[in-house]
């Protein structure tokens, strides 16, 4: 069976939240540890760059979570059916 597509799979998209939830909390380990590492060598150029690496990973995190927290809207599983195609039909 050949899936349907409707053209509109970029906006009813949906991302596997839990699996970015544990490789942003991998990364964001390995920033703090190369932030702190770099730090104690005196490499400040790249304890600056693993810092701000940090500080996107954790914004990324941020909005993971709110997005988990919205319920199963936003998560998908098998209990969770697709979302319909967009009703096309003009007025």
């Amino acid at each position: 069976m050949i899936p349907m597509r409707t053209g509109s799979e970029p906006v009813t998209a949906r991302s596997a939240l839990r699996m970015r939830l544990w490789l942003s909390v991998w990364g964001l380990l390995w920033a703090i540890f190369g932030t702190v590492a770099f730090t104690l060598v005196g490499r400040p150029g790249w304890a600056i760059a693993c810092g701000l690496l940090w500080l996107v990973i954790t914004a990324d995190l941020s909005r993971i979570l709110k997005h988990l927290r919205q319920g199963p809207h936003y998560q998908p599983g098998p209990d969770i059916p697709p979302y319909r195609p967009p009703d096309r039909r003009g007025p």
